[in-house]
């Protein structure tokens, strides 16, 4: 695991969890930043619809990370801005690598 990350996963025997903090209506998507918690800042297109927030942060998810919606779950704050989303079979460095890459 790298040190100088800069934001937190929690690895799992099966994947990874990341707390992401979800800015919706943006004119840009995408990564936005890393909070002094560790939070990961994600705007996305979508409305302010709970349900509509969820399925375009997981599509978001999908495409930056390469691993199916299928395996990708918010197991806390499915009604609020602050989440967390588990993600099956893809390691805690890996992650790390994809969304520095995306961080804009």
């Amino acid at each position: 695991m790298e040190d100088s990350r800069r934001f937190h996963l929690h690895s799992g025997q099966y994947g990874t969890a990341i707390a992401v903090r979800v800015t919706p209506r943006s004119s840009q998507q995408g990564v936005c930043g890393i909070m002094e918690d560790g939070t990961i800042k994600i705007r996305l297109h979508a409305q302010e619809s709970a349900e509509e927030v969820n399925r375009a942060l997981l599509q978001y998810l999908s495409e930056i990370l390469g691993v199916s919606q299928s395996k990708m779950e918010i197991v806390a704050g499915k009604h609020c801005a602050e989440k967390l989303v588990a993600i099956l079979d893809i390691d805690a460095n890996t992650i790390q690598r994809k969304i520095t890459q995306n961080l804009r």
